[in-house]
């Protein structure tokens, strides 16, 4: 079972420099962490527009809960953190989860 890590992203001040840099400079960086065994990201929409989306979703698995804090602690991971205050001018929200898979009675 799988631990993830959801970073949410808040509407930036510049959004065409915030994607540059999520995608040249933190990336790369986030994916240096050690223990990080995925790394998925991408600008969501909301299915209610009275409900604002974050601007930016990024989900990090790794392969427990112990590893994702020792992935953080590390020094590639408080590189990684650091570096937020250089492009998250809109804030930004961790949580993190056991991943859990739900099958339909069809794919049983």
């Amino acid at each position: 079972m799988a631990h993830r890590l959801l970073v949410s992203y808040g509407q930036p001040q510049d959004p065409a420099a915030f994607d540059d840099y999520y995608r040249d400079t933190h990336t790369p960086l986030a994916l240096r962490q050690p223990g990080v065994l995925r790394l998925t990201f991408g600008h969501p929409r909301s299915l209610d527009p009275a409900q604002p989306a974050p601007y930016l979703v990024a989900e990090l698995d790794f392969e427990s809960q112990q590893a994702m804090n020792e992935t953080l602690a590390s020094p590639e991971g408080r590189a990684a953190g650091e570096d937020l205050a250089n492009f998250a001018t809109g804030g930004v929200t961790f949580t993190h989860f056991e991943v859990h898979e739900a099958r339909s009675a069809s794919t049983r």
